[in-house]
Parts: structure tokens; sequence; C-alpha cells
């Protein structure tokens, strides 16, 4: 039987990164929040309101399947469609979520891993055996890791000049929280927010 859907961890949006040693920051990939599961040979995925996305993305529930020496686990990550010049791209996203090579899921978190909870750890040691356990897999471009930066603005920048959505800042030391007492920090880059204030009306057509 699969671990039951944790609720995710919710970012709260300032206008510049946090700054100090106790933090890290990664990119915030511009897609779907996934919840991925393994229990034995049963595999799911999870939107971040706990719906059953598996049949949706049948693809990456093969590639953590094929996670090796993983008798359990639950990743927190994006799903994430990216365009011809490898950017995030979430309008193709929206409308092809079958097999293609432009999608992929960033993981980020790791909450449980072979019958332990994890959630309790500091996030550098959780993000420590998130990446062992994905540089182990053979799910090549499907299921990548997040990495973290020590330089919130420096990031930042390099996000903007890119073209991306922005950064989350996260403590390093701190145990996983869900919904917004979790001591994460995201920012918007510039040139996202200018490109992307029309996105509701992509919502509008499918009411």
């Amino acid at each position: 039987m699969l671990a039951r859907f944790v609720r995710p961890a919710t970012p709260t949006l300032r206008s510049v990164p946090p700054h100090g040693e106790q933090w890290l920051h990664e990119i915030k990939f511009d897609g779907w929040r996934i919840q991925l599961h393994k229990h034995g040979n049963s595999v799911a995925a999870f939107t971040k309101n706990g719906h059953d996305h598996s049949s949706r993305v049948r693809w990456m529930i093969d590639a953590v399947a094929r996670l090796k020496c993983v008798q359990s686990l639950i990743i927190d990550g994006e799903l994430v469609a990216c365009n011809d010049a490898d950017l995030p791209d979430f309008y193709r996203l929206h409308f092809h979520t079958r097999h293609d090579r432009g999608l992929c899921v960033w993981a980020f978190d790791l909450l449980y891993h072979n019958g332990r909870d994890l959630r309790e750890l500091p996030l550098i040691e959780r993000k420590a055996r998130l990446a062992k356990l994905i540089r182990a897999t053979n799910a090549n471009w499907l299921l990548l890791y997040s990495e973290s930066f020590d330089d919130g603005i420096a990031l930042l920048k390099a996000a903007d000049r890119m073209k991306l959505e922005g950064i989350v800042s996260k403590r390093r030391d701190a145990p996983y929280r869900s919904g917004k007492q979790c001591d994460w920090i995201k920012v918007k880059c510039a040139r996202w927010r200018e490109a992307n204030k029309e996105r509701w009306r992509l919502f509008e057509r499918h009411r």
C-alpha cells in the first residue's frame, strides 16, 4: 500500500530573497507541482492538491519504478515541459502531458525513503539523500535533481537572464513542514512576470 499523500510545503512570495549562511537557494521551475510515491512495485503521482495524476504521467511512473535499491519513497518535485531551447514552457505543459523528451520532473525534496519518514531531518540532509538516490537511477532525463546555491541574489539575476520563473529560498537546517509554515520564500523574475502577465487567460479558456 502506498504512503498517504503529504500536503506540500508552500513558499511565501517576497520581492527579494533572504540572505545569510542559513539559507540555500534553488531555481523555481515553471510547471506543475508533483509528488511521486513508490512502495514496492506500486508507484503513483499526485498533484499539489492530492489528485492522482498517475495515468497522465505513465512515463514518469515507469521511471520511478526503475529506481535502484528503493523499496519506498516520496519525492517532492515539479513536472516541467521544455521548449526547443530547453527552457521551461508552461503552455506546452498545459496542452501536452504525453510522454516525449520535452517532459521531466525536477526533484527537490525527499520526504520518505525505504520506510523512514525523513521530514524531521534538516533540509540539507534530505537533499543529499535525494541527490544520491537520483544519481543511482537510470531514469536519465526523466527525473532530475534540483541543485542548491549559496547566493540568492546572484541566482535570481542568472534566472532572470535565462527568462526563468524565479527562485525559492529555504533554510538549510529546517524540517519539512506542510503549508506556509515551511520557511520557504519564492521570488519571481521581472522578465518572467512581464512575459506571463496574461497567463490567466489560459485558465479562462478551460473553464
